[in-house]
């Protein structure tokens, strides 16, 4: 009877490690790379039209080369470091909007802010305004300079 009731403990330490393993996984974070908002096919890293893409600093910089760029940081912000080509639109400002539709939304359209947080508030705006290929820099400029890029002063 006493290994009876081993075996019957052992299957279920088994059994409760195997269920606890699959939901882990589940909930395990993405890789830098292949994390998509939830708009975006995610067998491929590829835009649907007027949705995001967030791209790790390798696939900012290797993407946005000649590119609309657009840092939505303050001025002030800007001045401390900037990646080359960007243009500055402050997204406090009370212009925002109007400013970003002076870019062209039919052409892809890269966005960077310091941490992510406004980038992401902002194509988000810049989605319903009819972009149609937005690309967002992974945690901002802060991970553009931890990934040893260059910026511009």
């Amino acid at each position: 009877m006493n290994k009876f009731i081993k075996a019957v403990l052992l299957a279920l330490v088994v059994s409760i490690i195997s269920v606890s393993c699959k939901n882990s996984k589940s909930h395990a974070p993405k890789t830098a790379g292949a994390k998509i908002s939830s708009s975006i096919n995610k067998n491929e890293n590829q835009v649907v039209e007027g949705k995001v893409a967030i791209l790790t600093p390798v696939e900012f910089k290797e993407k946005s080369k000649n590119q609309q760029l657009l840092d939505v940081r303050t001025p002030f912000e800007f001045k401390q470091g900037y990646i080359k080509g960007a243009k500055n639109i402050n997204f406090f400002d009370k212009n925002f909007l109007e400013e970003v539709n002076s870019f062209d939304k039919s052409k892809p359209i890269y966005v960077y802010c310091k941490s992510g947080h406004r980038s992401g508030m902002a194509v988000k705006q810049m989605s319903k305004l009819g972009f149609k290929e937005i690309y967002e820099l992974k945690n901002g400029i802060i991970n553009w300079v931890r990934n040893n890029n260059q910026i511009e002063k």
